[in-house]
């Protein structure tokens, strides 16, 4: 049963919005992405994952560190909800994703990819 449910929830879960309402208007999130992993060409096929669902990926790059063992999802700009939907689109758990303000990054929220992309959606086709 426990298997079921996760099945279900990795391939049939309702998909977030990449979406966010900011001053009476609805305009897609805006993210960079940025690998972390050590692991080349990562930052690219999860802005493709992204992209095609309908978010607003920026900018993407290396991460100052190869070594990031947890991909994360940092908040920019103090709205959590829109950095929540970024990792559901992607699968991460909601304790991965931390406020990291920032505002001058002209972003909502920061996608770091760590060692652990496999489990990732993205990375899952």
């Amino acid at each position: 049963m426990l298997l079921y449910a996760v099945f279900q929830s990795m391939f049939f879960s309702a998909p977030a919005e990449p979406e966010i309402k900011t001053e009476g208007r609805t305009r897609a999130i805006q993210l960079d992405v940025l690998n972390g992993s050590g692991e080349s060409k990562l930052a690219q096929r999860m802005t493709d994952f992204l992209r095609a669902r309908g978010f607003d990926v920026v900018e993407m790059g290396n991460y100052k560190s190869s070594d990031v063992e947890q991909t994360l999802v940092l908040d920019r700009v103090g709205n959590m909800e829109a950095a929540r939907q970024v990792a559901a689109t992607l699968g991460i758990p909601v304790e991965q994703v931390h406020q990291e303000l920032d505002k001058s990054l002209y972003l909502d929220a920061s996608v770091i990819i760590g060692k652990d992309f496999q489990r990732l959606k993205a990375f899952q086709q």
